[in-house]
């Protein structure tokens, strides 16, 4: 499985992907990913599971996009 994700930082939202969920949460939270480790504390907000990785890169993609910050603002945050 692949996680599209989003989470929670001090100054907004980073939205990430990844096949190993956990363990990326937890290099978030220890400041090892360079996006995001000037912006800690980071808190999980939502995730989606997807089987097919290129579904779910693509999926990532939109909800970077204008049109899906747009969505994720109105349905999931």
């Amino acid at each position: 499985m692949y996680y599209v994700y989003s989470l929670e930082c001090k100054n907004g939202y980073y939205i990430g992907c990844s096949d190993d969920l956990k363990d990326r949460l937890e290099r978030h939270q220890k400041g090892q990913v360079p996006a995001t480790a000037n912006r800690l504390p980071v808190k999980l907000d939502f995730y989606f599971a997807i089987a097919d990785k290129y579904k779910a890169f693509a999926f990532e993609k939109y909800l970077k996009s204008g049109s899906g910050r747009a969505f994720t603002k109105r349905h999931l945050i």
